[in-house]
């Protein structure tokens, strides 16, 4: 008779696992382990993920009453304390570590060629409850997190997170992430730090985001817009510009280059002054790559409403690392999966369909294709019809 795995076991096919066995071993997180292991946490972590559970009583019962689905995965069902000791305890750099090896399986498969790489910075916040005030008390919005992600809109997947109170600063987020020297960099004005642009300037990176209202600029030169773009509208004004005086406590302003300054009158009749340090691309290019931007936002809507990371397992702030950071992970593993196949294109659907079928003896072809029912057992219209 012909084996079939469960839905979660395909999915987890390209999880990295010598890797994580490795990261398991260099951060010591099963030393004096006697129930539940690493592996056990993470897919029980998963598989919360990716079905919606929204509770350590709910992740407990469904993963007993499936429990040979996840015997053949190398993990048992955990018991909810046992699970939130896990959470609050293990180090989060072992699942931190399994999204960059996942990342770059990934990456490579998924994204498209480009001449330069495209990356979108933006944050968003999540609400915590009060237990959570040790670490995360914000007086303006209540206890909450920030995750702060830089996006790739080609590969549509994340390239870089991180995960801070909601009361630590987008920028102070952005100078300790990794910069890719070459990438085009774009973000709004959380991001207002001269300093900060000038060190992309320096890595050969080009940014692309908004002037403040208040920041004055000194006039190099005026650029003219091409017919077709003056008639069409959007951009009214093209120029090169220097940004005016200097930073307070310093000498020189730390930006002293040629700048280009577009204005662009968006659909609200407002006007945004983008400024950016490409000074060869066309203005309706640079303006096109600005509204990229709500890539991002998208992406930070699809996984609070698709991956329910509103609602946490813990309270801690190690908890709610680890469950941002598979909350990613179980991002990337539907990005590939549905990749894989051509019988879902929408990755909302396809995900939804994942979530229904998660622990049935099916596979990421046939998502789509309506069940049979068990041999020898009829209809139930055909059962109505004889009675």
């Amino acid at each position: 008779m012909q084996h079939h795995n469960s839905l979660i076991h395909g999915l987890l096919k390209p999880m990295p696992w010598g890797t994580f066995d490795k990261l398991v071993d260099k951060h010591g997180a099963d030393k004096h382990v006697r129930t539940l292991s690493t592996k056990s946490q993470l897919v029980a972590l998963i598989h919360a993920q990716l079905s919606g559970a929204t509770s350590l009583r709910e992740i407990e019962a469904t993963m007993a009453s499936h429990e040979a689905r996840f015997y053949h995965l190398g993990a048992t069902a955990p018991k909810r304390s046992t699970l939130a000791d896990a959470n609050r305890m293990r180090p989060v750099e072992v699942f931190a570590g399994v999204f960059e090896a996942l990342l770059a399986q990934a990456h490579s498969g998924l994204r498209r060629a480009t001449k330069e790489a495209v990356r979108l910075i933006d944050s968003t916040s999540v609400s915590l409850s009060t237990l959570s005030n040790d670490w995360a008390s914000y007086e303006a919005h209540g206890a909450g997190a920030k995750l702060h992600v830089v996006f790739d809109p080609a590969a549509v997947m994340p390239v870089h997170f991180a995960v801070t109170a909601q009361r630590s600063s987008d920028i102070g987020a952005a100078k300790a992430m990794p910069i890719e020297s070459g990438a085009t960099y774009v973000f709004d004005l959380g991001y207002y730090d001269f300093a900060w642009w000038a060190k992309l300037a320096e890595k050969d990176c080009t940014f692309v985001t908004r002037l403040k209202k208040h920041t004055k600029t000194t006039l190099v030169a005026e650029r003219q817009l091409p017919a077709d773009v003056a008639q069409r509208g959007g951009v009214i004004v093209d120029r090169t510009v220097r940004l005016a005086g200097r930073l307070k406590g310093t000498r020189r302003h730390p930006l002293a280059c040629d700048l280009r300054e577009i204005h662009v009158v968006i659909e609200t009749g407002k006007t945004l002054r983008i400024v950016s340090n490409d000074l060869t691309s066309p203005a309706a290019m640079i303006a096109d790559l600005y509204k990229t931007r709500w890539q991002i936002e998208l992406f930070f809507r699809w996984v609070k409403q698709t991956l329910k990371i509103k609602k946490f397992l813990g309270t801690s702030e190690n908890a709610v690392r680890i469950q941002l950071t598979v909350a990613m992970i179980a991002f990337l593993l539907l990005r590939i999966a549905h990749a894989a196949q051509r019988a879902v294109a929408s990755p909302l659907t396809f995900a939804r369909l994942v979530r229904s079928n998660l622990l049935h003896f099916r596979t990421i072809h046939d998502l789509a294709t309506p069940q049979p029912p068990p041999p020898g057992k009829a209809s139930t219209q055909l059962d109505l019809v004889l009675c």
